[in-house]
This record gives C-alpha cells, sequence and structure tokens, in this order.
C-alpha cells in the first residue's frame, strides 16, 4: 500500500536517511527499531507524507506521491492513522471532541459518527472518560486515546510513534493487545519503537517483521534490505 524507493531525507547539511527502500503490504505488521536520532520518526513521517523526500520516490496506494497534489494527499491521510508520540490534542476541548477533529478535518459531520466515536472509546476502555479533558487522563489513557483518534477515519494502515515509550509494562500490553487485534482486521501496522520486550511478546502472536535503522539506512535479521 505505501513503498519507498531510494528515498532519502536530512536536514542542516545532514543525511539522516540514504536510499531506503521500504513496503508496507495489507495486512502486514512492522517494528521499526534503531537508536534515538537514528530517524524513526521522520521515517513514519514520510510515509504519512507530512514530509517529502529529498530523492527517490514514495508510491502510495498505487499512486507516486507527487502526482496526488494537496487533495490527494488528504485523502491518503484519511487512510492512514497515526499515533503521535506527543499525542497532539487539544487541551481545551474534551476527548470527544478531541476525536471527532479528524472528522471535522474531512468535512463529515462528527454528530453522524457519534455512534463510531463510542464504540472506538468503548474498544480501548474510555467509555467514562468521553467527557475529560487531555489533562485529565492518565499517560495510558491519553496512548488509548491517540490510538482510537487515529482510527475514527478507519484507515488501512497505522502507523505508531512510540506508542509504549511513557506507559508502564501493563499498559504496553494493553496497546499491543489493540494493535495486533486491528492487525487481525486486515490493517497494516507499522509501530516505531524502542522495547525489543514489546517485540519479543508481539513475534509470540503474530508474524512482525523487526527492521532497524542504522546509519542512514534499514537492516532486517543484520541484513542490509
Amino acid at each position: 500500500m505505501i513503498e519507498l524507493n531510494e528515498v532519502s531525507y536530512g536536514y542542516a547539511g545532514r543525511t539522516l536517511l540514504s536510499d531506503l527502500t521500504l513496503g508496507i503490504a495489507p495486512g502486514s505488521f512492522h517494528f521499526l527499531t534503531g537508536p534515538s536520532g537514528a530517524g524513526k520518526t521522520t521515517l513514519l513521517k514520510l510515509c504519512c507524507l507530512e514530509l517529502v523526500p529529498q530523492s527517490g520516490r514514495i508510491t502510495a496506494f498505487g499512486k507516486p506521491a507527487e502526482q496526488l497534489g494537496r487533495d490527494g494527499i488528504a485523502q491518503l491521510r484519511r487512510r492512514v492513522g497515526v499515533v503521535h508520540q506527543d499525542c497532539r490534542f487539544l487541551d481545551h476541548l474534551s476527548l470527544v471532541e478531541n476525536l471527532a477533529l479528524p472528522l471535522r478535518a474531512s468535512g463529515q459531520d462528527p454528530h453522524s459518527y457519534r455512534e463510531d466515536i463510542d464504540a472506538l472509546l468503548a474498544w480501548v476502555g474510555l467509555s467514562t472518560r468521553a467527557d475529560a479533558l487531555p489533562p485529565e487522563l492518565s499517560g495510558g489513557e491519553r496512548q488509548r486515546a491517540a490510538l482510537a483518534r487515529a482510527l475514527i477515519l478507519s484507515p488501512d494502515v497505522v502507523l505508531a510513534d512510540e506508542p509504549t515509550g511513557n506507559v508502564d509494562w501493563e499498559m504496553s500490553l494493553r496497546l499491543l493487545s489493540l494493535l495486533l487485534e486491528l492487525n487481525r482486521m486486515g490493517k497494516a501496522v507499522l509501530i516505531a519503537t524502542h522495547d525489543l520486550n514489546l517485540i519479543r511478546q508481539a513475534k509470540a502472536h503474530v508474524a512482525a517483521r523487526n527492521i532497524r535503522l542504522r546509519g542512514g539506512r534499514l537492516e532486517m535479521a543484520g541484513a542490509e534490505l
């Protein structure tokens, strides 16, 4: 669904990612690892076209990214749900209002989707927190809410940037179980993480592909891709 072909990206005169080739197929499950500063977040932003590669090509759902235009990119982002590391909530809006923001941005009436929003809140275990403001939520609640918001437009691909980075192990397992369930539903999942225990736990349940960023390049099982 998303393909990066010899993609490079850098800033301030430094090449961060070099000649990367990666494909995210329907129903696949990937872990992306690497040290801090290796470019994991940058790679996720390239996958959802938040960033434009400085060289190489990105193809999204069969279409070259450079041919999509503003409207095409907006439509693509409805098919790619992103769980940001910092959650990015609006603190003056309730949780249910934050979940409705992607619907508003896509020109849809959130009131028509209230049953879907309620179902998502129930799925992540936050039904009783619908009217809470983001500062009132715990770290685990915020991460589960961020996952629910990423799913509100029913995307085909879910990109999660360190979704368990600020929660305890019990909550990490709960978030992982939700992501595994999404994958069983046919969603492609790509998780950027530094938690090797989480990866080992996941591989007991799914044929996950573990890829690593090192020196600006992607590696898998010790061999360069």
